[in-house]
């Protein structure tokens, strides 16, 4: 019998979404070198939120940050991110001083056969492993709790989050798991502010304002000030007042439907066997409806381009055996932002 492989849905939604780069990833194990910061990003504030749901020590949280960021004096996406993360949390705190429900557990990790609903036929082939952001019980009733990081909530936004299947089908395995039953998922959102540090004014820049408005002035005269650099404390004040403004932290609540469980679990069964059958014909065609999906290249578009070329992986991408989001410590990065 050939040994079992481990998956998680993250690997079976690229399958879904496009075989090659599925086969790029967890086949080929090719990552790209330059890592997408927004994912980065995201990454960051889960471990934070389980330290903080953890041990509700906000030094400890900020204290992370400033070490998750060694270089910030003299990297501008270094310094732009740990203002943010140190924002958010801040304010995160302040925000939710007290929670209605009860951390069972954070990080949780579980695996579990992947079986046809239909027969009860176990896959030979594959299992299925995954982790969830925390377990929590609130009015009686257990609940998964899933963190995102978002660049705006609205009403599209939190529609979406209908479609979040991966979270569903992790629920029905941590039922299998542990034995309890999940009524359903409390989405903790978290709204990256938009402000940006005053840059100030080159001598350049402000000798040419000061002519324009000398240009307008009646006298012939102004007394415009050149405009300095924001200093570090002045920019995480007006950070954390933006957080002080309605709807930069979410709650939704969504309720999980026991028909939604053998949906995705036939859909799981059906997408192990079309993987069997493109390992076996090695057969991982590209879905080009999927290259621009987020208004930006997919990680493996220049590799596809290229058709593989082995100087392209050799100058833009590194191996890394799949699922690192799996092991301690590690974030599941890959899970969607939307």
């Amino acid at each position: 019998m050939s040994e079992l492989m481990t998956t998680t849905y993250s690997m079976w939604r690229l399958f879904r979404n496009c075989r090659m780069a599925c086969k790029w990833r967890y086949i080929d194990e090719l990552v790209p070198l330059e890592r997408d910061p927004n994912l980065a990003f995201g990454s960051v504030i889960h471990d934070c939120l389980e330290c903080w749901h953890g041990e509700r020590d906000l030094a400890k949280v900020l204290d992370h940050i400033d070490r998750t960021y060694p270089n910030r004096a003299q990297d501008d996406h270094q310094q732009a991110d740990w203002h943010l993360a140190r924002a958010m949390m801040s304010a995160y705190a302040k925000h939710y001083p007290a929670e209605a429900f009860e951390v069972v557990a954070l990080e949780k990790t579980f695996e579990g056969p992947i079986v046809n609903p239909a027969t009860g036929a176990t896959s030979r082939s594959f299992i299925l492993a995954g982790k969830v952001d925390g377990i929590v019980l609130q009015d009686g009733q257990y609940f998964l709790l899933e963190h995102k990081t978002a660049s705006q909530i609205d009403a599209s936004y939190l529609e979406r989050l209908w479609t979040d299947f991966q979270i569903i089908l992790y629920a029905w395995y941590l039922e299998q798991t542990l034995g309890i039953t999940v009524s359903g998922i409390i989405y903790n959102v978290l709204v990256k502010a938009k402000l940006r540090q005053g840059k100030g004014e080159t001598e350049a820049g402000f000798e040419a304002r000061r002519a324009e408005l000398i240009a307008k002035s009646k006298t012939g005269k102004s007394s415009a000030k050149r405009k300095l650099p924001e200093d570090d404390d002045t920019f995480q004040q007006r950070l954390q007042e933006k957080y002080l403004e309605p709807g930069m932290f979410h709650r939704e609540v969504l309720y999980i439907s026991r028909d939604q469980f053998e949906e995705l679990r036939a859909e799981l069964w059906e997408l192990s066997k079309a993987m069997l059958d493109a390992r076996r014909r090695d057969t991982f065609y590209r879905n080009t409806s999927y290259c621009f999906q987020y208004g930006r290249p997919c990680a493996y578009f220049q590799l596809c381009r290229s058709g593989g070329n082995p100087n392209v992986i050799e100058n833009h991408f590194q191996r890394i055996a799949p699922h690192e989001e799996l092991r301690d410590g590690a974030g599941e990065d890959a899970a969607p932002v939307f």
